[in-house]
Order: C-alpha cells, then structure tokens, then sequence
C-alpha cells in the first residue's frame, strides 16, 4: 500500500511537469503568432488550452484523493497542498498565452507589434518561455537554489515592460491608440505570466523547506 501511495505522490510531480511543459508550449506559440500575425498557430493555443485545464483538473483529483484517502502529514501533505496551489497558477499561465494569441488573431492579417517594438516584445516572449522552462526543471528536481536564481529572470521582464512604455509615451509614437492599447495588455500578460513562474517558485522552496518566502525573498 505504501508503495502505491508514494507512486501517487511521484505521479502527481511528473503531472505538474507536464503542465508546466504544455504551458511552455503555449507561451512560445503564442508568441510566434503575435509576431508573424498567424492566425492557425494562435488558433491552435487557443484551442489547446483546454488539454491544460485537463491536466489541471487530473492534478486536482489526485491530490484530493491522497488528502481524503491516505491523511498525508508533514512533507507529503505540504507536497499536495503546493500542488494545489501550483495547477492554479500554471493554469492561469495559460490562460495568458490564450490572452496573447487572441490580440494575435485579433489583427491578422497584420501583425499586432510595429517593427519599432518587435524586438523588446519578442524578448519579453522568450523571457517568459525561459522561465516556465526553468519551472519545469525546478519542480522535477525540487531545486531550491534554482527557484532562488529565478528572480534574476523576473527582472529583466519588469525591465523590458517598463522600456515598452517608454516608446509607447515617446513623442515619436505614430502608430496611434490601437497598437499602444495592444503594446500594453501584451506587456502585462508576459509579466503576470512570470509573476506566477516566481509564485510556482516559491511553493517549491515551501515544498521542500516548509519555509514560506516572499518574492523579496527569493
């Protein structure tokens, strides 16, 4: 029976991996349709998250079933309850990806971003894809010190939305309202996106320590 139940335990990590790789997939597509105004790959992560909302879903009831079941205490029950608080966040990651392919969608056949920007919006896509890859990795090995080290990813990201709005509020912005509206909500969700890589973070350092860091912290 114990056997099982740490089989459970090691399915529920692999599960919340796989989600974190689908959610990976998802930001880095969103961001090839955002920038080549494709409207069958923004289409495809819109439609694809539901197979995220599974996973979630899945994790969910797992988890449930080993707190109900099994009476978990100390590092097994701190596993379940992180677990739980994780799906909610990878969930909401996907969420935005879906955010970002529909402004995506929304413009074809032009593409959303002016050339002026593409750059700062295209690192602000590989930043956040760096960092749900490296959530992967941090969840499967339990890495604390690699949790810690992720900050350093989520401030270039808070860099690179702070320089979208200094060519935004130039005087030399000419493409108007729309695009600036767009420039705006795509910078906010590429930063919420590695706003929750920082909270998945620190549930893993909670995981594995029980110590509740706040992203000062880490």
């Amino acid at each position: 029976m114990r056997n099982a139940y740490f089989d459970q335990l090691d399915s529920i990590v692999a599960d919340l991996v796989t989600m974190t790789n689908e959610v990976q997939h998802a930001v880095a597509q969103a961001t090839i349709a955002l920038l080549t105004a494709d409207a069958e790959i923004a289409e495809k992560v819109i439609t694809d998250d539901a197979a995220i909302d599974a996973t979630r879903e899945r994790i969910e009831s797992e988890s449930f079933q080993l707190l109900a079941l099994q009476q978990p205490v100390a590092g097994d029950l701190r596993m379940l309850v992180a677990a739980l608080r994780m799906v909610a966040d990878l969930e909401r990651m996907g969420d935005l990806s879906v955010h970002v392919a529909k402004v995506a969608r929304l413009r074809v056949p032009q593409p959303a971003v002016p050339a002026e920007i593409v750059p700062t919006i295209e690192r602000m896509g590989h930043v956040a894809e760096e960092m749900v890859g490296q959530v992967a990795v941090i969840i499967a090995k339990r890495d604390v010190e690699g949790a810690i080290s992720l900050v350093e990813k989520d401030e270039e990201m808070d860099q690179l939305r702070r320089s979208s709005f200094r060519l935004m509020l130039d005087e030399s912005w000419s493409y108007g309202v729309e695009p600036a509206v767009d420039i705006a909500l795509l910078g906010r969700y590429y930063e919420r996106i590695a706003d929750h890589a920082v909270s998945l973070a620190r549930r893993v350092v909670y995981l594995v320590t029980g110590e509740t860091l706040s992203k000062q912290d880490l």
